[in-house]
């Protein structure tokens, strides 16, 4: 638990660092390939080339290209069209997409799951619905996508670490970030815009940060915290950061959301977070 509550405070901090100042400044293609690139970097020391099934260090690639890799193609595209406090609030549907995917992979599926992602879905409606407009289902939708990556990362590491429970993640959690690596390089090179890639010092530093912090470390202590708790809690820790992150945009920056809507809609989401928690113990009561 304590990787993940270390991971939540540092990541808090992401979401308003990226929508602060690399947010239509710094081509996206561009921060995510420096930000992957300098993760790598971390984790080459300890990575071990020789020693680890060749069967695991590819699953432990696809993995990162998908938790990493793709996820951030779409979580930097959705600050073009949304605030950061919607793209923080709208993470809140990872758990129901983690509890989801981890069932599938144990060949279960527990339909009520369904209901309270709905409500949810209305919350978010809540939260702009004197604006709903092509950009904001966009964006919306972009957070949606980032979701399903995150929650299948850590979902599918968490099941192939309960097949080597006596494997030393750190020595093959550079493969992670290589696989993320490999994903992110061939998007910049097709699609990133070359007009946009001198960042400013200060641009620089929050790169270097988020690469080799909030990524090189924070993923890995994410993954690992992930495997030491049940699926009921990885979910819900999925959603401590979304106070965190919100709170960190309005003190630092002081950049309130419209607080009528945002309440009422926080609201509702929370309804459908408490819905989701009273199915997990309906669930685990049924024998």
């Amino acid at each position: 638990m304590g990787y993940l509550i270390a991971t939540t405070l540092m990541w808090a901090f992401s979401f308003s660092f990226i929508g602060e100042f690399l947010a239509g400044e710094v081509d996206s293609y561009f921060a995510v390939l420096v930000r992957v690139g300098l993760a790598s970097l971390v984790f080459l020391p300890f990575t071990k080339f020789r020693g680890i099934p060749r069967g695991l260090q590819g699953k432990i690639m696809g993995i990162g290209a998908v938790q990493v890799g793709v996820m951030y193609l779409f979580f930097y595209h959705s600050f073009a069209y949304l605030r950061v406090p919607e793209v923080v609030l709208f993470t809140i549907f990872t758990p129901f997409y983690v509890t989801l995917i981890y069932d599938a992979m144990g060949r279960r599926f527990r339909p009520l799951y369904l209901v309270s992602a709905g409500v949810a879905v209305l919350g978010a409606y809540i939260i702009r619905f004197h604006h709903v407009d092509t950009g904001f289902l966009v964006g919306f939708l972009l957070v949606q996508g980032a979701n399903v990556c995150f929650a299948l990362g850590q979902s599918a590491y968490k099941k192939v670490m309960e097949s080597h429970t006596t494997f030393n993640q750190r020595d093959g959690f550079g493969y992670f970030h290589l696989g993320a690596l490999g994903v992110v390089s061939v998007a910049f090179v097709l699609f990133g815009d070359t007009t946009r890639i001198s960042p400013t010092l200060t641009q620089w530093a929050v790169l270097l940060w988020l690469g080799m912090v909030a990524s090189g470390a924070g993923y890995f202590w994410w993954n690992k915290g992930a495997c030491h708790v049940d699926a009921g809690v990885l979910a819900i820790m999925n959603n401590a950061l979304v106070p965190a992150g919100l709170l960190v945009n309005l003190f630092l920056w002081g950049k309130p959301a419209n607080f009528s809507t945002l309440i009422i809609g926080s609201i509702v989401i929370g309804c459908s977070l408490w819905l989701h928690h009273y199915f997990m113990r309906t669930y685990s009561q049924t024998p």
